[in-house]
C-alpha cells in the first residue's frame, strides 16, 4: 500500500474525535424534571417546547448551561473563583459532550442609570476614541466625552521611580472628564417637596421623619439625640433657621455619640445619595412611592439632558456632537458614520459601523446609543445581547436563547430566525426555549416537554423532527396548527377614553379615542410606539390598573402564597381555629424551625467550591417548628396546606370548617389565570418566567379599577394556554372592565373587539395611528404590515 493509498484511507474512517456529536443528558432531577435523558445533537438548532411550567427552563438553563458554566469556572484558579458566584452542581446523573455555554436570557439589562444602550454593547467606548481624534475643538482624550467620568484638578508633589527617585511638584493638573458637574452625568436634576420629608407640627422624638426607614428607635435616632444640632423634642415648626438648615441641608459631618464615631448629613443629602442617585424602577415598591412622592425630576438645564459638559459638547465632527450622535437613531448613525472618510481612523470607523448595523440586522435600529438600558423591554434587552455574538470568531459554542421572539412582531420574527440560523451555520449549537409556532417551524430538533405542568410535567413526551411533531399526539403537536378564527361580531363600546397630542417619545402629536367596555388590542411593529403611547397616556389615570413586565423579583422564602398575600387569611384562619397568634404560622416569623430557620434546607460552604444544601434533618423540608405543625385545620397542618395545588385548596377552603373567603378568592384569581397546578409553598426562584407573569396578573386582579392595561400577556405562554388566557379577557371584560393589551401575537389580534395599529415602521417611522377599526376590517383592508400577518394567520 503506498503512502497516498494509506493516507486516503485514514481520511475516510471517522475519527474518534468527531464521535462526540451529541450533549447526553441522563437522569436529570432539577425541579420537576423527574429522571430526564435526552440526546441533543451538537451543531444544530434544537427547540425546547412544552406547556409553561413543563420543566423547559429547568432542563435547558438550570442543568445543560449551568453545568457547563459551572465547569468553566472550575478553571480557574481557588483565588478567581472567590470573587464569582458560587454555582451548584445540578441534581443529574450524567451530562457528556458539553460546550462552552453563553446564555442569552429575558432579564432586563442593569437598572443602572448610567447605563444606556450605548454603553452595554461598547459603542460608546469607539465612539469616544472618534470624537478624541477628529473632533474640532478637541476635549481631549477618549475620557474626556465619557459621561461617567469627571473633571478633576489636582495639586500638589508626586514621586517619580528612576533611580532613587525624584519628587516634581505639580501645580493645577487637569485630569479630564466630560461628565456634567450639575447633574453629575445623570441628564435630569430633581426638585424635592420639603414638606414631604417632615411633619413641621411633630418633633424629632414624635416622629417628625417621614423618610422610610428613619425611626427614632435605631441609628438615626441616637445620631439626632446625639449630634447637639438641635432638640429633639421641640416642634420642627419652631427650629430657628440654623437648625432647619442643619435638619435639612448639613454637609457630611463626623460627630460621636457615646463614645461611637458616626456620620451626620442633612436629610436632602441623604435622601439624594440614597435614593435620587439610583434608578427608580429598581428600588422597592415602598421607595419607590415614596421618591415618586417628594421628587420632581427634569431635564438638567445646563446640558439639556445629554449628561455632558460644555467641552465635551462643543467639539464636533462635521458639524456633529457626542451628544448628537448618541441621540440620532442607530440607523441614521450609521449612515452618518459611512460618509466619513478619514483614513486615519477608518478601522475604529469600519468597526463602529459594523456594530451599528447588527443594530439593524436585529431589529433595533430605531434605538437610540443614550438610551437607558434599563427602559428596554424584555425582548429588546435580549436582542441587544446577542450584538456582542453577530460577530464572534467563537465556533463550536453552545447558545441558549429564551423565547427569543418575544416582544417581536410577526414581521420580525423573520429576521430573528434568520440570525438563528446564522449562529448555527457559523457550526455552534443553539438551543432555544421557545412557544411560537414560526420559531418551531425552522428546528433541526425538537425536544417537548410535559404531558403537563408542574408535577404533572417534566418527561420527554416527544424527540424529533418538526414533521414528527404534528403527529405525535402531544399538547405541542395537537395545537402547533392552531389558528384563531375572527370573532362573528364584536362588543359594542360603552364610551371612549381620549388621548390628545400624545408625544412620547416617537410619537408624533397622535390623537386616538379608545374604546372602553371591550377588548382593545394595541399593535405594530416593535418600536412603533405602542407602549409610549399606553404608558405615557393612559397608565397614571384614575381607575387604570397596569400589568407590566417588570420581573417579580423573590428569594427562596417567597412563594405564590406570601407573594399574592394569601398567607394572611390562612395564618389567620389556623390563628383563630387554635387560639394561638398568627405569627406561628409563618415560616419567616416565630413558627419557623429554629434549625434551618424556616428555608427548609441547611446550606454547607465548603470555601471556594460550590456550597452544599441539604434537607433539614429538624423539620424533613417543612419548615415550621414540630409544636406548630400539631395545630390543624380542617384535619390539615400549615406545611400540608402548603403543598397543596391551588386547585385542591381551592376546594379546601371553599367549604367545611376551613371554609375561608378570602382565601377562597384569591385562589379563584390564581386558577383563573392557568396556575392551578402550583402548590401554595412552592419558591418563586423555581418558577418559569410565564409562571411568574401570570402571578402577578392574578395579583394586579384584586385592585379596584376600571380598566386593565396588560403589557404582553402571552409572553411565556404556551399555544394551549392562550386559549384560556382569551377566556380570562373575555370574563374581565364581560364582568363590566374595559381592557388594553399591548400585544403581537395574532391569536389575541383576532379575538379582539377594536384593534388600534402603529406604524407604519419603527422609531421615527414610526410613532402614528396607520388603523383603528375591527380585525375583519384590518384583514380586509390589509394595509398595514399586521394586516397582512393577521390575514395569513387567519386564512383569509
Amino acid at each position: 500500500m503506498t503512502t497516498a493509498t494509506r493516507t486516503d484511507a485514514a481520511s475516510s474512517a471517522l475519527h474518534v474525535a468527531d464521535s462526540h456529536d451529541v450533549i447526553r443528558v441522563h437522569g436529570a432531577r432539577v425541579n420537576n424534571l423527574g429522571n430526564v435523558s435526552v440526546e441533543i445533537p451538537k451543531r444544530r438548532l434544537t427547540v425546547f417546547t412544552g406547556v409553561s411550567g413543563s420543566g423547559k427552563s429547568s432542563l435547558v438553563f438550570d442543568t445543560i448551561a449551568a453545568e457547563s458554566q459551572r465547569l468553566i469556572n472550575e478553571t480557574y484558579s481557588a483565588f478567581v473563583q472567590g470573587f464569582m458566584p458560587r454555582l451548584d452542581r445540578p441534581d443529574v446523573d450524567l451530562l457528556e459532550g458539553l460546550t462552552t455555554a453563553i446564555v442569552i436570557d429575558q432579564e432586563r439589562l442593569g437598572a443602572n442609570p448610567r447605563s444606556t444602550v450605548g454603553t452595554v454593547t461598547d459603542a460608546n467606548a469607539m465612539l469616544r476614541i472618534l470624537f478624541s481624534r477628529l473632533g474640532e475643538p478637541s476635549a481631549g482624550p477618549p475620557i474626556a466625552y465619557s459621561f461617567n467620568v469627571p473633571t478633576r484638578r489636582a495639586s500638589g508633589s508626586m514621586i517619580t521611580e528612576k533611580g532613587k527617585g525624584e519628587r516634581t511638584v505639580v501645580r493645577g493638573a487637569v485630569y479630564h472628564g466630560g461628565m456634567c458637574p450639575r447633574c453629575e452625568g445623570m441628564g435630569t436634576v430633581s426638585d424635592i417637596d420639603l414638606t414631604q420629608l417632615y411633619d413641621e407640627n411633630k418633633s424629632l422624638n414624635e416622629g417628625a421623619v417621614r423618610v422610610p426607614g428613619y425611626s427614632m428607635d435605631g441609628w438615626y435616632g441616637r445620631i439626632y439625640r446625639g449630634c447637639g444640632f438641635f432638640d429633639p423634642d421641640k416642634p420642627i415648626r419652631e427650629f430657628t433657621k440654623k437648625e432647619l438648615d442643619d435638619l435639612l441641608y448639613k454637609e457630611a459631618t463626623r460627630i460621636k455619640v457615646d463614645g461611637t464615631n458616626l456620620t451626620y448629613m442633612g436629610l436632602v443629602p441623604q435622601v439624594q445619595k440614597s435614593y435620587l442617585s439610583k434608578d427608580i424602577d429598581s428600588l422597592q415598591p415602598h421607595i419607590r412611592a415614596f421618591v415618586e412622592r417628594i421628587a420632581t425630576f427634569t431635564p438638567c438645564p445646563d446640558c439639556g439632558g445629554t449628561r455632558l459638559n460644555e467641552a465635551a459638547r462643543s467639539s464636533k465632527i462635521k458639524g456633529i456632537s457626542i451628544a448628537d450622535a448618541c441621540a440620532m437613531e442607530i440607523r441614521d448613525l450609521a449612515a452618518w458614520l459611512r460618509e466619513l472618510d478619514e483614513p486615519s481612523v477608518a478601522p475604529l470607523v469600519r468597526a463602529l459601523v459594523d456594530t451599528l448595523e447588527s443594530f439593524v440586522d436585529i431589529g433595533l435600529g430605531y434605538l437610540s446609543l443614550d438610551r437607558p438600558s434599563g427602559t428596554l423591554s424584555g425582548g429588546e434587552a435580549q436582542r441587544v445581547k446577542m450584538i456582542r455574538h453577530l460577530g464572534s470568531a467563537l465556533t463550536d459554542v453552545t447558545y441558549v436563547f429564551d423565547e427569543p421572539t418575544i416582544g417581536l412582531h410577526p414581521h420580525d420574527i423573520q429576521r430573528m430566525n434568520d440570525l438563528l440560523l446564522q449562529l448555527r451555520d457559523k457550526g455552534n449549537t443553539v438551543l432555544v426555549v421557545e412557544h411560537k409556532p414560526e420559531a418551531i417551524a425552522i428546528a433541526d430538533h425538537v425536544v417537548d416537554l410535559g404531558p403537563g405542568a408542574g408535577s404533572a410535567g417534566g418527561e420527554v413526551v416527544y424527540e424529533g423532527d418538526v414533521a414528527g411533531l404534528r403527529d405525535a399526539g402531544t399538547v405541542t403537536g395537537r395545537h402547533l396548527d392552531d389558528r384563531a378564527s375572527l370573532k362573528p361580531s364584536v362588543r359594542t363600546p360603552s364610551g371612549a377614553l381620549e388621548v390628545r397630542g400624545a408625544n412620547t417619545h416617537n410619537l408624533q402629536n397622535v390623537d386616538v379615542d379608545i374604546p372602553l367596555g371591550v377588548l382593545v388590542v394595541v399593535t405594530g411593529v416593535a418600536g412603533s410606539g405602542k407602549s409610549s403611547l399606553i404608558h405615557g397616556s393612559v397608565a397614571g389615570r384614575e381607575g387604570v390598573v397596569v400589568v407590566d413586565q417588570s420581573p417579580i423579583r423573590g428569594s427562596r422564602r417567597s412563594n405564590p402564597a406570601t407573594y399574592t398575600g394569601l398567607l394572611d387569611p390562612i395564618r389567620k384562619a389556623f390563628a383563630k381555629a387554635n387560639g394561638v397568634k398568627p405569627a406561628l404560622f409563618s415560616a419567616n416569623s416565630e413558627g419557623a424551625c429554629s434549625t434551618c430557620n424556616g428555608a427548609g434546607v441547611v446550606f454547607t460552604e465548603l470555601g471556594f467550591m460550590e456550597t452544599v444544601s441539604t434537607t433539614c434533618e429538624e423539620c424533613e423540608g417543612k419548615r415550621f417548628q414540630a409544636s406548630v405543625l400539631e395545630y390543624k385545620l380542617g384535619g390539615r397542618d400549615i406545611s400540608e396546606v402548603l403543598a397543596m395545588p391551588v386547585t385542591e385548596a381551592l376546594e379546601f377552603f371553599g367549604s367545611g370548617e376551613a371554609r375561608t373567603p378570602a382565601a377562597h378568592t384569591i385562589l379563584g384569581r390564581l386558577a383563573d389565570v392557568g396556575l392551578g397546578y402550583l402548590t401554595l409553598g412552592q419558591p418563586l426562584t423555581t418558577l418559569s418566567g410565564g409562571e411568574r407573569q401570570r402571578l402577578k396578573l392574578a395579583t394586579h386582579m384584586a385592585e379596584k379599577g376600571g380598566v386593565y392595561v396588560l403589557d404582553e400577556p402571552t409572553t411565556g405562554l404556551h399555544l394551549a394556554d392562550v386559549e384560556q388566557l382569551l377566556g380570562l379577557l373575555d370574563r374581565l371584560v364581560d364582568s363590566g372592565k374595559s381592557v388594553i393589551v399591548i400585544e403581537h401575537h395574532q391569536a389575541v389580534m383576532a379575538h379582539a373587539d377594536w384593534i388600534i395599529d402603529l406604524g407604519p415602521g419603527a422609531g421615527h417611522d414610526g410613532g402614528r395611528v396607520v388603523f383603528e377599526g375591527t380585525p375583519a376590517d384590518l384583514v380586509a383592508a390589509r394595509s398595514t404590515l399586521t394586516g397582512e400577518h393577521l390575514a395569513q394567520y387567519v386564512g383569509a
